[in-house]
């Protein structure tokens, strides 16, 4: 995996170099937008980066004996966190970052990496499951590659409309 991270790195490295550091940027930016749509319907579908599903809730007991709409209703693990305002992107010249800031951070990382946390501010301690919120996969490796051809050719498109614009003395 980390091989075809550097060479899809390299690949992009050599296309991007043409651009003016603005330009990078902006195209940069765009790709980290359509990779972050991409992981948000991901949480969304609640699967991991390698297609699995994430482990299911732990069982309510206040809901043991229930029946109705509270019993049947599935709310979405993530709901929240999923959303542009949590699921931040930083685009500079030369990376991209898509990932959660502050204290969603915190919570994301618990979830990230399967660690120990309070469930409320005076409860008792929970042992949450691995649940990988972020990860590339292969079809996010082939996204990336596809976002930034459509990216530099619609730049590359408009290059050669304001160049064929411009008359050139005989």
């Amino acid at each position: 995996m980390n091989d075809d991270l550097h060479a899809l790195e390299a690949w992009a490295g050599a296309l991007l170099a043409r651009l003016q550091p603005a330009q990078r940027r902006a195209i940069n930016h765009k790709v980290a937008i359509d990779l972050r749509r991409s992981q948000a319907q991901r949480i969304k579908a609640q699967r991991g980066p390698d297609g699995a599903a994430y482990p299911a809730r732990k069982r309510h007991k206040e809901f043991k004996g229930k029946n109705g709409r509270i019993k049947r209703q599935k709310a979405a693990m993530f709901a929240k966190i999923r959303t542009a305002k949590h699921l931040k992107v930083k685009a500079s010249g030369d990376q991209i970052e898509v990932g959660f800031f502050g204290w969603v951070a915190r919570v994301a990382h618990v979830h990230q990496f399967g660690r120990q946390d309070q469930v409320s501010k005076k409860g008792h301690v929970y042992k949450y499951p691995v649940r990988s919120l972020l990860g590339l996969s292969e079809a996010n490796r082939n996204l990336i590659r596809e976002s930034l051809l459509r990216h530099m050719e619609k730049k590359l498109r408009r290059f050669t409309v304001n160049f064929n614009q411009h008359k050139l003395p005989n």
